[in-house]
């Protein structure tokens, strides 16, 4: 394979490592959607083409992120299946609890928008907007709204040299702009974002061994505590929540079938620590929380420019979403490119 080849390949493998989701029963619910959040797409995600654009060029260029002042705009699709059955300890009086089981059955619908701009050639800043849609089979109920933007910052350190690994670091940050979990009326609604903000970076890294490309990627998630909620859960009071930290971990690797089809195979997991939910009266911790899924992905490239990227993956874990599928391809906007 061509040396050309062999970045388009090694662009794809970036793309699929990165990475990178109370009562004791009626909020452990937030405790899983956390860890199923750390899973679910961000701006930096490896499945979005908008790298395969940036970094599959020729392999002349020092760097594999956008040269400087360069623009490109990234459309998504996405699907989730999560049925799971939610058990709810409800408190009817004083020292008085009943046990209630509730069926899920929720598909999540997700159009987003990533835009990208290089700062600088070894430096790519992103910011991704998702549109969720929402439904519940089981208890009919569904929901349209923004979901929780979020921006990142690429960095690669190091200029690529043949033979040696591409490291890129990088930091994210999410906004809660979608519909809080804390805020609605949780038997009646449903969420689309989580409710806090969110602090991350992690490492990046591949390495190509002509056909195939190996890659892995490991994050850290700080989220940020949120208070002043006074929700009623299972007959008590919600006043605070602790989200708990996340670590993302991510490995696979990706094959060339020709210089214009690709397939790769990852293994994606987000390990969520205790929460802790404070109640008017007391507070507990919930439990640990571990998603993992697998994802196959297949690569298209229709033209020089522009490649369509298809992919699917299953949960591994209860607290996993069923059925995953997305669909990426860039957007070709007059003025998006650098002139």
């Amino acid at each position: 394979m061509d040396v050309k080849g062999c970045a388009w390949l090694a662009m794809l493998a970036l793309l699929v490592a990165q990475p990178l989701w109370a009562d004791e029963s009626a909020v452990n619910a937030s405790g899983v959607d956390q860890a199923r959040d750390a899973l679910s797409k961000k701006d930096d995600d490896a499945d979005s083409a908008k790298a395969l654009e940036q970094v599959f060029q020729a392999a002349e260029q020092s760097y594999t992120l956008l040269k400087k002042g360069e623009r490109t705009l990234t459309y998504g699709f996405d699907y989730s299946l999560l049925r799971d059955t939610q058990i709810q300890t409800v408190r009817s009086g004083t020292n008085v609890f009943s046990v209630v089981s509730q069926a899920e059955a929720q598909h999540t619908f997700t159009n987003s928008f990533t835009f990208d701009y290089g700062v600088w050639d070894n430096l790519t800043f992103s910011m991704r907007l998702p549109l969720v849609a929402k439904y519940d089979t089981e208890r009919e109920i569904d929901v349209y709204s923004l979901g929780d933007i979020s921006a990142s910052l690429r960095w690669q350190p190091w200029p690529s040299l043949r033979g040696k690994p591409v490291t890129t670091l990088f930091a994210t940050i999410g906004l809660p702009t979608g519909t809080s979990p804390y805020d609605i009326n949780s038997d009646k609604d449903l969420a689309t974002g989580s409710g806090f903000y969110s602090l991350g970076g992690g490492v990046n890294m591949s390495y190509v061994i002509d056909p195939v490309v190996l890659f892995g990627s490991a994050g850290y998630t700080y989220n940020v505590p949120v208070s002043g909620i006074h929700q009623v859960r299972g007959g008590r009071e919600l006043q605070k929540v602790d989200p708990g930290s996340t670590l993302n971990l991510s490995m696979g690797f990706a094959y060339a079938l020709s210089y214009d089809v690709s397939l790769s195979t990852s293994y994606q997991m987000a390990h969520s620590f205790k929460p802790t939910y404070t109640f008017a009266d007391d507070s507990f911790e919930g439990t640990e929380q571990t998603s993992a899924i697998m994802n196959f992905s297949l690569g298209l490239r229709t033209s020089p420019d522009y490649i369509v990227n298809i992919n699917a993956g299953f949960g591994m874990t209860e607290d996993s979403p069923d059925v995953l599928l997305g669909l990426s391809m860039p957007l070709d906007i007059k003025g998006l490119k650098a002139q």
